[in-house]
């Protein structure tokens, strides 16, 4: 029997919705099969998403391994050999020198050791003033700069000016200025005021140390200042407001409202600048041009001194080991107090 094409042709069209019919069946199958167990794809995306950051993070905390752990371990290394400006090319084979050079700068009663302990109660002494000078100078600023009114925004400007400064050009301003023969200030106090008949040796002799001081801090309150105002915005006007009606005053409100909520700002602020401040060595390097005098001689000069000038690289990696410790020591002292003082406040 001879088929005709049309009925070819229909049978050809059926094959064709069937097979179509089919494939679409097992599409389906498939999704249905693929959505009865999500939990595979879901538990892919989390661990994903756990993973991500620490993937980001990865270059940064090589580089931070590779710029800060390198050169830690290598200063370790260094202060255990007798290592000079001889053995510097090949300062791995120097001779092996073991608590030698911690014995030396920790033995107070030869010149080495005498003067790192001069240098470290320089620093102390330095410290202490520069921090309780900036922090209360920057509290002062934040606190009178805090309501807005007419001028407020240029004079914060005004005050962050110091800070943004780069430190070798404020630094050498503040030279020229304090130069006995042709500095401004020696012209003020002689030339223009006569409060002086002389002029004043600023860079050399017990002058040093305060002037020192005095440069650290213009450079260093700014940011106490910056710091302190962004904390006081987390401060409600209203708690002001409503300690006013109470009859509390300005020095009450610092005293009960604006130091409390400060806290937490002010306990990192506060090692934050001691640990910039106890390690300060461009301010004494530029400002007394590499030939620190012995009144303000900072424990990072001193350090510089022993391993740039003397070239005793062993005693300079000792004493900066030495410096590390005692900022890792005071750092947790501080911290586990704050935090101790911190639960029992919550108590």
């Amino acid at each position: 029997m001879t088929i005709s094409s049309g009925a070819r042709a229909g049978a050809g069209d059926e094959t064709r919705r069937r097979h179509r019919k089919n494939g679409d069946k097992a599409l389906i199958g498939k999704d249905v099969r693929n959505d009865e167990n999500p939990k595979n794809s879901t538990g892919l995306r989390t661990r994903r998403r756990r993973w991500t950051p620490y993937v980001f993070l990865l270059p940064a905390l090589v580089l931070e391994l590779v710029v800060h752990f390198g050169p830690m371990v290598s200063g370790l290394t260094m202060s255990a050999m007798k290592l000079t400006q001889y053995q510097l090319a090949h300062w791995w084979q120097a001779p092996f020198a073991g608590a030698d050079n911690y014995k030396a700068v920790l033995d107070f009663d030869q010149p080495v050791g005498a003067s790192l302990l001069n240098s470290f109660l320089v620093t102390l002494g330095f410290t202490v003033v520069v921090l309780a000078a900036s922090w209360s100078m920057g509290l002062a600023a934040a606190v009178s700069l805090q309501r807005t009114r007419r001028g407020v925004g240029l004079l914060r400007t005004l005050f962050l000016i110091p800070y943004a400064l780069p430190a070798f050009a404020a630094v050498i301003t503040w030279r020229f200025l304090l130069q006995r023969d042709n500095g401004m200030l020696n012209h003020i106090l002689v030339d223009q005021l006569g409060v002086l008949d002389d002029n004043a040796f600023f860079l050399i002799g017990s002058n040093s140390f305060w002037s020192q001081c005095v440069v650290a801090i213009w450079r260093l309150w700014p940011f106490a200042f910056l710091m302190i105002m962004a904390g006081l915005q987390s401060v409600p006007d209203e708690v002001y407001e409503a300690s006013s009606l109470d009859g509390a005053g300005p020095w009450r409100q610092l005293r009960e409202i604006t130091l409390p909520m400060l806290a937490p700002v002010n306990q990192v602020l506060l090692l934050v600048m001691f640990l910039w401040t106890f390690k300060e060595f461009e301010t004494p390097y530029v400002l007394f041009g590499g030939s620190t005098p012995e009144q303000a001689r900072l424990l990072s000069v001193e350090i510089y001194q022993n391993s740039f000038v003397t070239w005793n690289f062993g005693l300079g990696s000792a004493m900066s080991v030495l410096l590390l410790l005692f900022l890792l020591l005071v750092t947790g002292i501080y911290l586990a107090v704050t935090r101790r003082r911190a639960s029992l406040h919550e108590a």
